[in-house]
């Protein structure tokens, strides 16, 4: 898919460019707005999202879009989208200060004084939320495609060079973004947001499980995120018994998927720990032949929502 980004500083009006150019390309237009109302949807409007979720939000809002045609984003931060989109191009409008309080005084009929401190304010919050969302206050030049100046250039030219770029660069040729591709990436971007706690309203297991490592508590995010029943811990197995028949040894995994009929325990990178529960899991293999159990890597739980359709029952669900 092809996927154009436009940011640029106050009193620039990239969201202007923006929308000239997804009319020109005939393009679907994701503006700062739209992605808001796209967010609260999804996960409710309520929902407390730490800003260094964003990126991880704005990446799977537009892979679900991407499907279906192809984008022009406008909104700070989105040249960050390359990352998982090669088939972009990354613009931002530039001009300076003197050109950007006039813009200001005319598009909000504000004297020079008013505008300037308008403008001082709205760089600020620029910066701030550039800082919140991706770890720093402003933007290098080597992240962008093009850097178009508007004091030189207005709105209709800055678009027709964009347009103009969009065709030599062959990106549309490219094609939309497949099934398969989203669903990869959707499930690496769910994995991101599970370690933020974020999953969608409507959960199959309310929270308030006191989880033994915060790996566990991630890993519920996501079986939420897919809508998979879960139970924390629901049982402790014998595995070990003195000679008078007392257990002396037990083992709890840490998951039960009712849907599965499938017990999990989860893997740390020490293969101290992993060589320990694959002693236990062989054990109660062993001793308990009919309980279905699987030690769980991350990319288990992937081959899991894959092998079962469960990535696209999830976004036929959106």
């Amino acid at each position: 898919m092809a996927l154009i980004t436009v940011s640029g500083e106050p009193g620039c009006r990239p969201e202007e460019v923006a929308r000239l150019t997804a009319q020109r390309l005939g393009f679907e237009l994701i503006t700062d707005s739209r992605l808001r109302g796209m967010i609260a949807e999804e996960f409710g409007p309520d929902a407390i999202l730490p800003d260094r979720a964003w990126p991880h939000l704005l990446a799977s809002i537009v892979a679900r879009l991407a499907r279906e045609m192809h984008l022009v984003v406008a909104t700070t931060g989105a040249e960050f989208l390359s990352q998982q989109f090669p088939h972009s191009l990354r613009v931002r409008i530039t001009a300076p200060e003197s050109r950007r309080l006039g813009t200001l005084m005319v598009d909000r009929r504000l004297d020079r004084p008013a505008a300037k401190q308008l403008l001082a304010s709205l760089d600020a919050d620029v910066r701030q939320e550039r800082k919140r969302r991706f770890g720093r206050m402003t933007a290098r030049g080597d992240e962008f495609d093009m850097v178009l100046n508007s004091s030189t250039l207005d709105t209709e030219k800055i678009a027709s060079i964009i347009e103009s770029a969009v065709a030599s660069t062959g990106i549309v040729e490219m094609g939309l973004l497949s099934p398969a591709a989203e669903m990869q990436l959707q499930f690496q971007v769910r994995l991101q947001l599970a370690k933020h706690g974020i999953a969608p309203p409507g959960k199959v297991q309310l929270k308030g499980v006191a989880f033994g490592h915060p790996s566990e508590e991630i890993f519920a995010n996501l079986l939420d995120f897919y809508r998979i029943t879960w139970d924390y811990e629901p049982r402790s197995f014998p595995i070990q018994w003195d000679k008078d028949g007392k257990a002396l040894e037990y083992f709890t995994p840490d998951f039960y998927l009712p849907e599965f009929d499938l017990y999990l325990e989860l893997t740390t990178m020490k293969q101290a720990h992993v060589t320990k529960k694959n002693r236990k899991v062989k054990l109660l293999r062993t001793i308990y032949p009919h309980v279905n159990i699987q030690v769980f890597y991350q990319k288990d739980f992937q081959n899991l929502i894959f092998k079962h359709g469960l990535a696209e029952r999830a976004l036929q669900a959106k």
